[in-house]
């Protein structure tokens, strides 16, 4: 009896892959094995720096909150705890923004914090 192979199904797996392998350099978008590796880790990068990024972008916005506050005489860290204690509950991506684009209402919104600028 001859050997069941489901060509079919295999053929559909690996251009599965090769397909999505698309765009890569060499090797790593022609042969299979290779291409396959090269799709893991890049999938593996994807998941975790989908997480870094956040990472990132809260240091970002810390780091331009800080330069603001500082450029009006407090230190980010009671500038923040002022906002705390008037329940100002403006988060760090909106502070940043603030501070960069609109300095002006940066600067009302540590007046309310009883900030004096």
């Amino acid at each position: 009896m001859p050997r069941s192979v489901n060509h079919v199904a295999s053929r559909n797996r690996r251009k599965k892959i090769m397909k999505a392998a698309r765009g890569y350099f060499g090797a790593r978008s022609k042969v299979y094995t290779v291409a396959k590796n090269a799709l893991q880790k890049g999938l593996l990068y994807a998941y975790r720096d989908r997480k870094n990024k956040k990472r990132a972008f809260r240091t970002l916005w810390i780091a331009r909150i800080n330069a603001a506050a500082r450029a009006n005489g407090i230190s980010y860290s009671k500038l923040i705890h002022a906002l705390k204690e008037n329940n100002i509950e403006l988060n760090r991506k909106v502070l940043a923004d603030l501070a960069l684009h609109y300095p002006d209402t940066f600067k009302s919104v540590l007046k309310e914090a009883g900030i004096k600028v």
